[in-house]
């Protein structure tokens, strides 16, 4: 769980400090930038798995490609002027996770503060863009005694907080910088605290961070915070990916495009929990159930059917009217819904979702139906973690006066160009996130906004009140 971040020199983003809790609404209008909060999370994300080569060339660029120019990602476009781009994370990571040989690890704490900070290599030749370099990289343990200062979103203590803040470090960080005479090492401290002589790595030579070059469960914490940070993703769910048929031998898991839907509600409905049989029936008609509250669909029920011959998963859904339907005659907008409504059945999907826009496909009508699903997959901070509340965080972030007004005050940062100073003292417009007045998140902000502040971002424009033609009138 992503409780705080914190980013600086990253596109347009030149200095924002934000705190999530389990749900979170980023609304503003189109061309704000709300999307590069997304790319910095997602940058984090691939910091933590691939090369700094690779990283950069995933996250969109200036166009919106991916795979561009690694300039593009630092504020202002790097230009001629030495750059940087600093980024940290506070996070509730798992306390027992795998490592890439598929051994157990468990985690010393659970409660961590992660920081990189990177500059830029020039090109040394012709052909070449230059590329990202690693200046520095911590991470350290949030104590459980401060934690209640960090988790600074409603939640009940006792059952929440002890569950998932556990465990505590005597020592000092992870992961930290040195610089020496020779250049900057990035040490790595065991688990064991000031127990045991430090892995000095050379930043120079680093090519990626230290925090994903750690793959065994040697360094448990560590590993548990890659593995938190992998669990970071992007959810853009894409018409054609619903509508594709899923093999036998394909994933049973859904794909952030929203590929293997079928194949991913027939696991959830055919697999057991404590040693409980199977209930294919329960699962499709709580399935049912929440798509039917999208008006305009007289969904009756819905299955995954098996083709023995063919060796793929369809699934179908029946209306009224004995109406049997594949997935790939439905609507987008019944398909966002519907892959949405599986994610809340399944116990095995955690971590965080980015989503751009939910709305999107939705009839106006629907949006209360699609808002309350969207904040049910978020966790319930009032009770601890199990297969029944799993522990997943939402961020959405939305242009719709609807959207807006369904979603709970405390919930909402809204997107603004303010006024900020660069590191060089100029004053210029950057992205700035703003908590409602009187939130959780007002407690530390350096600005607020009220009801009066959005009314005419609320508001229809003048003239677009629906009108019937005169012939039709009477």
């Amino acid at each position: 769980m992503l409780t705080r971040l914190e980013v600086q020199g990253f596109k347009n983003l030149l200095d924002v400090s934000i705190d999530f809790g389990p749900f979170t609404c980023i609304a503003g209008a189109n061309g704000m930038g709300k999307s590069n909060v997304f790319d910095a999370i997602e940058f984090l994300s691939y910091l933590a798995s691939d090369t700094l080569v690779e990283a950069s060339q995933r996250v969109r660029g200036a166009s919106g490609i991916r795979g561009g120019d690694p300039r593009d990602l630092f504020w202002d476009g790097y230009r001629a002027q030495q750059r940087k781009i600093t980024l940290a994370a506070e996070m509730i990571v798992p306390a027992e996770v795998e490592d890439d040989l598929g051994a157990g690890a468990k985690a010393t704490t659970t409660f961590l503060r992660y920081e990189v900070e990177l500059g830029f290599l020039p090109p040394t030749g012709q052909g070449s863009v230059g590329r990202l370099s690693l200046l520095a990289e911590e991470l350290r343990h949030i104590r459980r005694g401060e934690a209640a200062k960090h988790l600074r979103f409603p939640h009940i203590a006792k059952s929440f907080r002890s569950a998932v803040v556990r465990g505590e470090r005597r020592g000092g960080a992870f992961l930290s910088t040195e610089h020496r005479e020779g250049g900057t090492v990035i040490n790595v401290h065991g688990d064991g605290g000031s127990f045991g002589k430090p892995q000095p790595r050379a930043a120079a030579r680093a090519g990626r961070t230290v925090l994903s070059a750690v793959t065994t469960n040697d360094y448990p914490t560590i590993l548990a915070a890659r593995r938190e940070m992998q669990s970071w993703r992007r959810l853009a769910l894409e018409p054609s990916a619903l509508r594709a048929p899923d093999g036998f031998t394909d994933p049973r898991t859904l794909a952030q495009d929203g590929g293997h839907l079928a194949a991913t509600l027939y696991r959830i409905a055919h697999e057991t929990a404590d040693g409980e049989e199977p209930d294919p029936e329960a699962v499709y008609s709580r399935v049912t159930g929440r798509l039917s509250d999208l008006a305009g669909i007289g969904v009756e029920s819905l299955e995954v059917e098996l083709d023995q011959v063919r060796e793929v998963f369809t699934l179908f859904l029946h209306e009224r009217g004995n109406l049997r339907l594949p997935a790939r005659a439905l609507s987008e907008g019944t398909l966002r819904f519907l892959a949405l409504c599986v994610l809340l059945e399944d116990p095995t999907f955690t971590g965080l979702i980015c989503m751009e826009e939910p709305e999107n496909g939705i009839h106006p009508a629907n949006l209360p139906a699609m808002v309350g699903l969207v904040q049910d997959l978020a966790i319930d901070p009032r009770y601890e973690p199990d297969e029944t509340n799993p522990f997943r965080q939402v961020i959405v972030n939305t242009h719709s006066p609807g959207v807006v007004q369904l979603c709970r005050q405390s919930d909402l940062l809204l997107a603004e160009s303010r006024p900020s100073r660069t590191p060089s003292g100029r004053i210029t417009r950057a992205l700035s996130l703003v908590p409602f007045r009187g939130s959780w998140r007002a407690e530390t902000a350096r600005s607020t906004f009220s009801e009066a502040d959005v009314v005419a971002y609320l508001a229809a424009p003048p003239g677009a009140q629906m009108r019937l033609p005169l012939e039709l009138v009477g």
